[in-house]
């Protein structure tokens, strides 16, 4: 296993597999969209449906609030989610336009921040000033050098429509899962609640497991760990609605 581990790692970098990587086009990551919209989504009905169980209402009610906050919620959540990539990308294209109306009007001050910069890392010398000739020779490396940095800011392009379009269909799709048993008219109040626990349980858990196999995490622990967020959140809202009940006499 080790041997093959150490096979694959190796043929990664192997010249040609690294010039074929570099010289790849950037993805747009739509992983983490997802797995905000399938977190979010899946809290956000379950927490109805706990509430809803814990102040006493009737199946049919937790299912009308929960299908009606699952899509207003996920729309709403979608949108902000775009608007908040397409703010990323136009701080981005506006620092960008700003480096080159810079390069243009004061190319020896940009030369010297680029300088500056790589001095920080550990050039010095005739090394020093050819990479700031090599980087200052095409404006758009120059500006892209200028934007990680300096700014520390990312230079791939972002999709703010198909980030918002991930988060609303995994908000939509794990979301459902917890309303699935309301809908078996067969099963107790009680039974449709704890089978909607378990399948909240098992989505928030699946969560977890898929962010660790993409970002290389244990993937119990991660699994854990984003369900017990998930059941912080859902169990906060079985004790509103159980002390509303109790309280105020919320409920049936």
């Amino acid at each position: 296993m080790k041997k093959s581990r150490y096979t694959s790692i190796e043929e990664e970098h192997h010249p040609e597999a690294i010039r074929r990587r570099l010289h790849a086009p950037n993805k747009v990551q739509t992983v983490p969209d997802a797995i905000l919209g399938g977190i979010d989504g899946c809290v956000t009905t379950f927490a109805v449906v706990s509430g809803a169980f814990g102040a006493g209402f009737s199946a049919s009610v937790a299912l009308v609030l929960g299908f009606a906050n699952l899509l207003a919620d996920g729309f709403s959540m979608a949108v902000s989610n775009y608007e908040s990539i397409q703010a990323q990308q136009e701080h981005i294209d506006g620092v960008r336009e700003s480096e080159r109306r810079h390069i243009e009007q004061v190319p020896e001050g940009e030369r010297e921040e680029v300088r500056q910069i790589f001095r920080q890392k550990g050039f010095d010398g005739d090394m020093l000033e050819r990479v700031v000739d090599i980087i200052s020779q095409d404006p758009t490396v120059w500006v892209d050098t200028m934007l990680t940095e300096e700014h520390g800011l990312q230079t791939q392009a972002l999709s703010p429509l198909r980030s918002a379009a991930t988060t609303f269909a995994a908000f939509l799709i794990v979301g459902m899962m917890p309303l699935l048993p309301y809908t078996l008219a067969a099963l107790s109040a009680t039974q449709q609640f704890l089978a909607s626990l378990t399948v909240a349980a098992l989505m928030f858990f699946l969560i977890g497991m898929l962010k660790s196999v993409v970002y290389h995490q244990p993937v119990v622990q991660s699994g854990l760990r984003t369900l017990l967020m998930g059941g912080a959140a859902s169990g906060l809202a079985f004790a509103t609605g159980y002390l509303a009940h109790a309280w105020f006499g919320v409920g049936i």
